[in-house]
């Protein structure tokens, strides 16, 4: 399962870390910035903007398992255990607080964006990025075959067992107002939408292998429906699509 885990964050960067790094960019981020990373999954994140901030700089990353990442930590880089949905802020004067995949996670959305808002220092900026998979719910919206109408079969097992765990698959399309609700200026955002990638099919497959067992357990997909499903993955012959990304930004008055 934590290998499974691990290859779909390294699947993730080369989708997911241009798009977050341009907006990034665009806030100014430079040598001396205090940065907040909420609910960091992998390192590519924490890596870029711990070469951008320099030495001066700071870097902190929490969330509630920070043990694998705790071990690797080099400053300017620090790391705690935080739970963005239910504790105060770590501290306060961050330039900029970014959290990507974190909030659908978080029962109690609305007070995790006040609490990552209340971090800020005034004129900081705030990035959350998360998916929104009921804007596309289709693995192939071009379903011109048998192995497409397959994808989109397992697909839905998949969001079915999402819901069933109570994840909100309408996560992304609230970001903006939440953003709003919580004081935030100049709210923006956008999604973003690959349609084809190897780094697609390496996320699909990783994230249908680490969901199996509890696939078939719950008897939304059979074993050899998945395992048909992840062969044809494998082949390189179709274009398995992510969930659309939606960033929402703004910044402290």
């Amino acid at each position: 399962m934590r290998a499974e885990a691990g290859t779909c964050l390294d699947a993730l960067a080369p989708l997911l870390d241009p798009t977050t790094f341009r907006h990034i960019e665009t806030f100014g981020l430079g040598y001396g910035w205090r940065c907040w990373e909420v609910g960091a999954g992998g390192t590519s994140v924490i890596s870029w903007l711990a070469k951008k901030v320099g030495p001066t700089g700071r870097v902190l990353v929490t969330g509630l398992d920070t043990s694998w990442i705790a071990s690797v930590a080099r400053p300017p880089v620090e790391v705690h255990v935080h739970d963005v949905g239910a504790d105060d802020p770590p501290v306060e004067g961050f330039d900029l607080v970014h959290a990507r995949l974190a909030l659908v996670h978080v029962p109690d959305r609305q007070r995790a964006v006040r609490t990552m808002v209340s971090a800020l220092r005034p004129g900081g900026r705030l990035l959350v990025e998360d998916a929104d998979p009921a804007l596309q719910p289709l693995a192939c919206p071009d379903e011109y075959g048998p192995a497409q109408q397959l994808a989109n079969r397992v697909r839905q097992a998949f969001r079915t067992l999402l819901a069933e765990r109570g994840t909100d698959l309408a996560c992304g399309r609230t970001l903006p107002r939440l953003l709003r609700e919580a004081g935030l200026r100049g709210v923006r955002a956008e999604a973003y939408f690959p349609v084809a990638s190897p780094a697609c099919a390496a996320l699909e497959s990783a994230t249908i292998r680490q969901v199996r067992d509890e696939l078939v357990s719950a008897r939304l997909a059979t074993g050899q429906d998945i395992d048909r499903h992840l062969a044809n993955v494998a082949s390189g012959d179709m274009d398995p699509l992510p969930a659309p990304m939606i960033s929402a930004w703004g910044k402290k008055a």
